[in-house]
């Protein structure tokens, strides 16, 4: 959901030469150790990837909606607000046994206390998402089981969001206001 077309074609083409050069770095690293890992290791790596490509589309997914739901659906206050109709759609997520899926407060004033961070990992990617990076992830071992944990960042991207969120009135578009905390099974 980012705009490109307000960056300038240098720095399109400055970021894509800086793609290009941690790319051939980063092949040549994974080359070169790759002689040293095991079958299994690969294998793990490549399903740790898949991992990430899917939490990335589940992101856009969800985030996409809460988007079109407060668009098209939140016209007064008493309709449902679109963060109440994702958490209903991250537990039945859950429910299900797909992944977990959560909403994280940042500002340090939560609607609700079940939006501030429960664990290590979530304080520390929102003092991450504070300091402005957008995707945080690491890898637990949990139950014999691994997940990749990611907390991705939720700005405010529409001036409709203060309709349930008065106390976001004052800052900027784009400031990001919370994430989106998965534990997602690596398989």
């Amino acid at each position: 959901m980012t705009d490109h077309s307000s960056h300038s074609l240098p720095t399109s083409r400055r970021w894509l030469q800086m793609q290009v050069r941690m790319g051939l770095l980063l092949g040549f690293v994974l080359w070169t150790l790759g002689s040293g890992l095991s079958a299994a290791d690969r294998k793990s790596d490549a399903a740790v990837t898949r991992t990430r490509k899917q939490v990335k589309m589940l992101d856009d997914l969800y985030k996409t909606a809460v988007v079109l739901i407060t668009q098209h659906y939140v016209t007064e206050d008493s309709d449902l607000p679109a963060g109440t109709a994702a958490k209903a759609l991250f537990a039945a997520m859950k429910k299900k046994g797909w992944h977990e899926v959560r909403l994280v407060d940042a500002t340090g004033m939560p609607l609700n206390d079940e939006n501030s961070p429960k664990d290590e990992f979530e304080k520390k990617s929102i003092e991450k998402l504070l300091a402005g990076d957008t995707w945080i992830e690491e890898v637990v071992k949990k139950d014999k089981k691994r997940y990749l944990r990611v907390t991705t960042a939720v700005p405010v991207v529409l001036k409709k969001c203060t309709m349930c969120h008065e106390n976001y009135k004052n800052l900027p578009k784009g400031k990001a206001i919370g994430g989106l905390s998965y534990t997602v099974p690596i398989e």
